[in-house]
């Protein structure tokens, strides 16, 4: 028995541990970050590129390689093009149209609201023993807002005669982000960049009600955080029939032939069809009259012969 409360002893040491962990912030907040390309992917989403839909392009971005987090807004910008049936080129000598995009305005700004006692620092000219020198925060309410602003303008033209052929006009986009503490509880955060209300991080289901609920793109729309799935066309419709050198004989080969679209299961498609109108029958020709001739005379069953619009 002596012998155990040794063994106990140590292995109640044993059993105690301590470890760290190591935190760190990055320069820029998630917050922030998440503000800003949530207005940029709205406001990208907004642009009608079907001006241009089906043709050689090229992303004309040297106006907005300066701008805040551009890398993202480029690429967003392509994406949105493909999706809205544009062919992207790399080259601007391969394209036929060139799109020139640029932003007026990237940046957060952030407003506070309390409602108490702010934190206020004494001064220390006649220090009293005792008292503290400054006074902490002692908020009955808190309202912390940050928001984002993207205001993008894009137009097309024609490259090769420098005509104008679409423009899209001013898109401002801003993105809200709000914490909320009362009574020192919270923070209640809500904004475009959550889903629904959270409450220190987790969600707060609220039947029947959804403040935070996003917009639904209009139909025919792609929006560029929304995922989406395409079709890529045949090489026979991608790259057309090629016409034959002038002069020679040969036939087009017969994978050049076009072939008809394939329909898409369940749906049918109405045909044109050209009713065809049935042919008159002609009419009955009788002998001219001739009064040298006597008249015919009944059948032996003594019926007379009716005109040709009553025979059965």
């Amino acid at each position: 028995m002596r012998l155990a409360w040794p063994i106990i002893l140590v292995c109640a040491v044993m059993s105690f541990g301590c470890g760290t962990t190591r935190w760190s912030d990055t320069k820029r907040t998630a917050t922030e970050q998440l503000l800003i390309s949530d207005a940029m992917d709205r406001a990208v989403s907004r642009l009608d590129f079907r001006a241009v839909a089906g043709k050689k392009v090229f992303l004309d971005a040297a106006y907005i390689k300066g701008v805040l987090d551009s890398s993202y807004l480029i690429s967003s910008l392509r994406q949105h093009m493909l999706a809205s049936g544009c062919v992207v080129m790399d080259q601007r000598e391969e394209s036929d149209y060139v799109v020139e995009v640029r932003t007026g305005v990237v940046g957060t700004d952030r407003r506070e609201l309390l409602l108490g006692v702010p934190a206020t620092i004494l001064p220390d000219t006649i220090p009293v023993p005792g008292v503290p020198s400054s006074i902490p925060e002692m908020p009955l309410a808190k309202k912390t807002e940050q928001r984002a602003v993207a205001k993008i303008a894009a137009f097309a033209y024609n490259r090769h005669s420098g005509r104008p052929v679409w423009q899209s006009g001013i898109v401002p986009i801003e993105s809200t982000a709000k914490d909320i503490w009362v009574l020192g509880a919270g923070p209640f955060q809500r904004g475009n960049i959550y889903e629904g209300t959270k409450f220190a991080g987790q969600k707060i289901g609220i039947p029947l009600i959804n403040l935070n609920a996003k917009a639904r793109a209009k139909p025919g729309e792609v929006s560029v955080a929304d995922e989406a799935f395409f079709t890529e066309p045949p090489p026979q419709l991608a790259e057309g029939v090629r016409k034959p050198k002038s002069g020679s004989t040969a036939k087009a080969p017969a994978a050049a032939k076009k072939r008809p679209t394939r329909r898409p299961p369940g749906v049918i498609q109405a045909e044109h069809i050209v009713p065809v109108p049935p042919v008159p029958e002609p009419p009955t020709q009788r002998p001219p009259h001739n009064p040298a001739l006597p008249p015919a005379l009944p059948p032996a069953d003594g019926a007379f012969p009716l005109p040709p619009l009553f025979e059965l």
